[in-house]
């Protein structure tokens, strides 16, 4: 006697096809576009999708295009300022630590209404916004990097912030370039003072020695080629001093990509 089988009366469930799986993402948008009406991310005026910028702020934003110095990525107003070897001055006297910098935007007013909103009002849905443009101007630097690397901030401001905005663009680009996120490779050691006033080399004595790679972490950098990410960029004092702490731990290069740069008024 067969032994009795359950038996499923209808018919079987199958997945949705491809089609209908995407029709019903884009019924879903629509539902939530009614609810919250899509705004620009910069001046809230309407657009037609979520997490665009208007027109207006479009043309607003100043994108880093050539030329720029081929080491850290700062904008020339001419590219004779390079010179042969395409090096702004600060990069001919005291070459960075990393390999390359580039950057997605001028760190001007513009580029400030989409990064300091990120930065200090809990506004990472910027993120999202903001990465495709960084992706966009580094995608030489992702196709070679094996890992991305956020700076960190200190224990204390991360308390206070509730979440580091360099790891938050470190995630969003890293999703779009399918390229794995190390969000604690790096710790800041202590805490700094802000830089804002502070000369180019007033910056450097701050930062040094300010980060540690996290022992933990070592084996997933040694002999890969990391790409830091952070918001902004003004010296490269900072990324200098992260690319020193990578490379200490046995990453073979380091490169950097930022949100925005702040450009340098000796090119100006």
């Amino acid at each position: 006697m067969e032994p009795s089988r359950s038996v499923c009366r209808g018919k079987p469930t199958l997945p949705l096809e491809p089609e209908v799986a995407v029709r019903l993402r884009h019924v879903g948008r629509l539902a939530l576009d009614l609810l919250l009406p899509p705004r620009c991310a910069a001046c809230d005026v309407p657009v037609l999708v979520q997490g665009q910028l208007c027109a207006g702020c479009f043309a607003r934003t100043n994108f880093i295009s050539p030329p720029f110095c081929v080491r850290c990525g700062v904008p020339f107003a001419a590219a004779e300022q390079g010179g042969a070897e395409g090096l702004c001055p600060g990069c001919r006297v005291h070459p960075p630590v990393f390999q390359e910098a580039r950057a997605a935007l001028r760190y001007d007013e513009q580029g400030r209404r989409l990064i300091l909103p990120l930065k200090h009002a809990d506004r990472i849905e910027l993120a999202p916004v903001l990465a495709p443009m960084m992706t966009r101007a580094g995608a030489a630097m992702l196709a070679r990097a094996d890992v991305l690397v956020p700076v960190p901030l200190h224990r204390r401001r991360l308390f206070q912030r509730k979440y580091n905005q360099a790891a938050v663009l470190a995630y969003a680009v890293g999703r779009l370039a399918d390229r794995p996120v190390l969000a604690d490779a790096l710790m800041r050691t202590r805490r700094t003072v802000p830089l804002d006033d502070k000369s180019p080399e007033e910056r450097a004595r701050e930062v040094t020695g300010a980060f540690q790679m996290r022992s933990l972490r070592v084996r997933q950098i040694t002999n890969r080629t990391v790409l830091l990410v952070d918001d902004v960029m003004t010296s490269g004092a900072t990324a200098n001093a992260c690319s020193a702490a990578l490379l200490a731990a046995g990453a073979v290069a380091v490169n950097v990509l930022v949100a925005a740069r702040v450009p340098d008024p000796r090119l100006r």
